[in-house]
């Protein structure tokens, strides 16, 4: 067999795009939220199984986890796969309008569709290099579930998964077309649960006590501690259970679901110590029982840069994608629908480069899609992303990277209906294609050099400064479905 060199890999993944849009579909279609992703799973691993890999289910011991793996020997390299939707964001693929597909349902918000996608299209390619040029190695396809409100990732490091590995590659569809070289803030979920009693709101409201009145009181001391944490904390709120339908019921139970970020985990559990004793104060002043349930957590991540120039040079090699007049027509009209600007999607990683940023800007001026890549800059300082991601929890373990790529028009805000409709469409494939093939290159690249991994754990070990990985997540707390909170 000749030998297979990168360029005939990349035009592998092109062969093969059938195969990776139709698994990134139906994906799509079974629009399945933490860990009851068992459609999804299973599809992916059966495609895995197709092309040739030993695959393990219920990795971690977390049901909808596996891992796929192809090789033997070190290093061994890891590709990252997400398949998790979020709730309440059912959408019509394809629409530049707001029509739920099914009434209250799933949607992939977060284009974890694509994501999977483009690391099972990433994974094959290296599995079909490995077999022609025969370097020693291994390589993994890690499915990882409950990115979304449940930190999967941080579970299955908790069990050790990730312990082996030499190296990490992952990537977000998102706007535009760059490296994801920055962190991202480390998090806490939890769940507040208020028992009280219910009476008569007229007849007898001293016999009540209001648990709703414990969530909201809670909720109003939480909004005066935010003028007292460090400026890049966020703290958000879901009241799950308001306690019923009937205003002249006191209610007897209320439950508000917190999730509290900041850049390191330990100023994460600073506040939520703090939030802990406001929820403990509600329920003094209301008289009602209070249990507090650790939900998940996950850490900061770690970026490497030797692992995002790997990235950059297999990003900048490959052709940008081109978009036909009808894509063009289809994103002009999802762009009138969109809060966002150009501008922010650009400044989140030029924001420092403003010449830089202006002959973007300037590049991409009338265009609603993102057609080139940005700058990479290796002596850039450690920005930091408003968002979280259970990566975080796989960068402290092993060196890891990611990139983005053009998948929506440029100011769709994740977490959308924008991004629901764009993820089944020719716009969302193509870069879910540009994905594959750069994860794919730094890969490979990863597995022909070994100064690259001595590179990259250098790096890594010197942003740690002699701080080892610890799970924030409590031993007793097991991964749990969103449905099941």
């Amino acid at each position: 067999m000749a030998k297979l060199n990168k360029s005939e890999m990349f035009r592998s993944i092109d062969e093969n795009k059938e195969t990776i849009t139709g698994v990134s579909d139906k994906i799509w279609d079974y629009a399945e939220t933490a860990f009851e992703e068992f459609r999804s799973a299973e599809l992916i691993e059966g495609v895995m199984r197709d092309h040739g890999f030993d695959v393990e289910s219920g990795t971690g011991g977390i049901e909808t986890a596996f891992c796929a793996t192809f090789g033997s020997g070190a290093p061994t390299i890891g590709i990252l796969a997400e398949y998790d939707a979020l709730s309440g964001l059912s959408q019509e693929a394809g629409s530049a309008a707001r029509r739920e597909a099914v009434p209250g349902g799933n949607g992939h918000g977060c284009g974890h569709n694509l994501f999977a996608g483009a690391s099972i299209g990433a994974a094959i390619a290296v599995k079909e290099y490995m077999e022609s040029n025969n370097p020693c190695g291994t390589v993994k396809l890690f499915g990882c579930p409950g990115e979304e409100g449940g930190s999967g990732k941080a579970f299955m490091a908790r069990a050790g998964v990730f312990g082996r590995l030499d190296a990490a590659f992952a990537w977000h569809p998102m706007s535009v077309n760059a490296i994801l070289d920055m962190s991202l803030l480390a998090n806490y979920q939890v769940l507040y649960k208020f028992k009280g009693t219910a009476s008569h709101a007229a007849a007898a409201p001293e016999k009540g006590r209001s648990a709703l009145d414990a969530v909201e009181l809670m909720n109003v001391g939480v909004n005066f501690l935010r003028e007292h944490v460090i400026q890049e904390a966020r703290i958000h709120y879901a009241i799950t259970n308001a306690g019923g339908f009937s205003p002249n019921v006191v209610q007897p139970y209320a439950e508000v679901l917190y999730l509290m970020r900041a850049p390191r985990t330990p100023q994460v559990e600073e506040i939520y110590r703090r939030v802990n004793k406001i929820a403990r104060g509600a329920a003094l002043m209301t008289e009602t029982d209070l249990e507090i349930q650790f939900v998940k957590a996950c850490a900061n991540v770690v970026p490497n840069k030797t692992l995002s120039r790997v990235l950059h040079e297999n990003l900048t090699a490959q052709e940008m994608p081109s978009y036909t007049e009808e894509e063009r027509a289809f994103a002009a009209e999802i762009a009138k629908t969109v809060p966002g600007s150009v501008s922010s999607d650009i400044g989140r990683y030029l924001g420092s480069h403003p010449a830089d940023m202006k002959r973007c800007l300037e590049s991409l001026e009338g265009k609603p899609l993102c057609d080139i890549a940005l700058p990479f800059y290796l002596d850039d300082p450690e920005h930091i992303m408003a968002g979280s991601s259970d990566v975080g929890d796989v960068s402290w373990i092993a060196p890891t990277a990611q990139v983005v790529t053009a998948c929506c028009v440029l100011g769709t805000p994740e977490h959308s209906w924008q991004m629901v409709s764009q993820g089944r469409t020719s716009i969302g494939h193509k870069g879910m294609i540009l994905a594959s093939k750069t994860m794919a290159g730094g890969v490979v690249d990863t597995l022909e050099s070994p100064e690259i991994i001595k590179s990259a754990k250098a790096e890594l070990a010197n942003r740690l400064g002699g701080e080892v990985y610890r799970s924030a997540i409590p031993a007793d707390v097991m991964p749990r479905a969103i449905s099941k909170l």
